[in-house]
Formats: C-alpha cells, structure tokens, sequence
C-alpha cells in the first residue's frame, strides 16, 4: 500500500471468541474492524499478511478522520454478523449490502457505495435472465448475501450452488460447475471479465439492485444501540466525501464513481 497504515493488523485465532470482549476506550479511541480478505479489489490479503483494496482504504480513511487507533480483524464472511455481536469486533468494512433482514440485527452507517448486480454467464448462451431463460440451470451465488435471497425467490424453478465468497461465484463459473453466475457488477467487470479466464464471459441482462431499493446501498456495520460510534463514523464518511480522499480512493480502484451519488 503507498499510505502508511495508521493501526496496526491483526487476525482472528481460534482464541477469538476469548478475547471478543475487549475494553473500550472513551470515546471509541480504539476500535476493531471486521474485514474479509477474499473480495479484490474491495479487499485482499497479501503473502505478507497484510491487508490491501478499497474496503481497507475506507477503513483507514475513517480511522485517521476520526483519530482513532485501529485494527483490523480478518473474519470470513459466514460469520460475520455473529463476530460483531459477539464483541470480536466494533464495525464491519466488508462490502456488507444494507438490506431490512440485516438491519433487524445490526445497525449501519450511511452508504459509503452502491453497485448493482449482475448476471455472468458465457457469452451468447442466454439472451436473457428471465425465470423461464434460467429454468433448470444452475446459478451461482453467494450465500447469506441479498442476491442469493433474490435468486430463492425468483428463481424457484432453477437449481442454485451456494459458494462462501463472492470471488468463488466467478471460479466456480469458470470451472463448469453452474450454468450462470450472480454478483456484483463491478466486482464481476473489474476482477473477472477483464481477466483471461473471463475472456469468453459478458454480462447478461439488466443491473438489477436485489434490495429492491428498500434499504440500499453498502454500509458499515455495528451492534444495535452504539449511536455515539455510528454518528463518529457517518460524520467521518461525509468528511471524507468532501474533502476529496473518496474520490482518490475510489480512483485507485475504479475508473467510474461508486459512491452513488
């Protein structure tokens, strides 16, 4: 990374659940963030262990506004939500889709961006992605994600493979293993479709928002009722919207404005 961290990374052992319940300084001074290294170029682990993509910028944007001392916890993305309720740590920066299910659970930050879905699927095999199109075919989405309620509801007559990240939906496609895959349409543009191996995929059909915009967006996650800290960081997302470090991130990463608006 060209920035240098402003805390210091750390990862989750099996002792995690131990030492989930840590003391918290006044004022969160000191904050835990959940991560989930498997998601480029929204997040990554290197083979020196540390932790890179737009998601850690983020994190560490939000840190730095807010003056805080923080660190980074790798969680992987099944068990994210019971991590964060169970003290592991304070917030989540992980990509994580505001829908009405999570919000009965955990409470969210303003959206920091918002990015549609898309289909993925060998180029000229369906000409669309209706229910009747996908009939019998197997589509591939991640699990515990708004898209792959979507896919249950919509998608009655189809067969689904469940995968534990969204990075395994474009493998598992290009593997053979499923007819037709469902992700984020920029994730599936920046990290797969301009690879070698997704050279003979395209995009199928309309960007579709599996929310239903009822809620909406990307945001940050933290336990119900800890107001103080989602204030601290809705203030900080607006700081650095305005002050230009979103868009130097943003454009980092991406040749196109994400954050939606």
């Amino acid at each position: 990374m060209p920035r240098k961290l402003p805390f210091a990374l750390a990862a989750i052992t099996a002792l995690g659940l131990a030492a989930g319940a840590h003391a918290q300084a006044p004022g969160w001074a000191k904050i835990r963030i959940g991560v989930e290294a498997n998601y480029p170029p929204f997040s990554q682990m290197g083979t020196d262990g540390k932790f890179s993509g737009f998601d850690i910028d983020i994190a560490n944007a939000l840190c730095t506004t807010m003056k805080a001392e923080c660190t980074l916890v790798s969680q992987e993305w099944d068990g994210m939500m019971p991590a964060l309720n169970a003290r592991k740590f304070d917030m989540i920066v992980a990509s994580m889709t505001i829908s009405e299910e999570r919000l009965k659970v955990a409470d969210f930050s303003d959206s920091y961006y918002d990015i549609p879905s898309t289909f993925i699927a060998k180029t000229g095999v369906f000409k669309d992605v209706s229910p009747a199109s996908l009939k019998g075919k197997t589509i591939i989405v991640t699990r515990n994600t708004p898209r792959a309620k979507y896919i249950a509801e919509n998608y009655k007559d189809s067969q689904v493979l469940q995968v534990a990240k969204e990075a395994d939906v474009t493998m598992e496609l290009s593997a053979g293993r499923g007819d037709i895959g469902f992700g984020s349409s920029l994730a599936a543009t920046t990290a797969f479709l301009k690879s070698p191996e997704g050279k003979t995929f395209s995009k199928v059909g309309p960007p579709i928002n599996p929310s239903g915009n009822k809620a909406g967006g990307t945001g940050i996650a933290m336990r119900k009722g800890e107001e103080t800290l989602r204030t601290k960081v809705n203030a900080a997302l607006k700081t650095i919207t305005g002050n230009g470090v979103y868009k130097s991130i943003n454009d980092k990463y991406f040749d196109v404005n994400i954050r939606g608006e």
